[in-house]
């Protein structure tokens, strides 16, 4: 609530974005497999805008990156929740 432009986004918008990782079990291969499922989330190479992005980090760095392998960032857009939960839970699902 310190950030000068808090107020301002409180004035200007209804809600916030939010942005999250997870790591799924399994490695690259793992969540390469889960992103590829997802119907509603956009694989991306770079975060933000309207619509729910995901990446998987690791591709993105190369070879040199210290990001777990399994690791996807996730920035969420303007879908009603339920929606992307439920993309979310089917392509989980689909690991198995």
């Amino acid at each position: 609530h310190d950030d000068p432009g808090h107020a301002l986004a409180q004035r200007q918008m209804s809600g916030y974005g939010a942005m999250l990782s997870f790591v799924v079990r399994g490695g690259a291969e793992a969540a390469m497999r889960v992103a590829g499922q997802l119907r509603l989330v956009t694989r991306a190479t770079s975060l933000g805008g309207t619509h729910t992005l995901i990446e998987h980090r690791a591709s993105v760095e190369g070879p040199t990156t210290m990001a777990p392998a399994g690791l996807l960032r996730l920035s969420i857009g303007l879908e009603h929740p339920q929606d992307i939960i439920d993309d979310l839970t089917q392509a989980l699902n689909g690991l198995g």
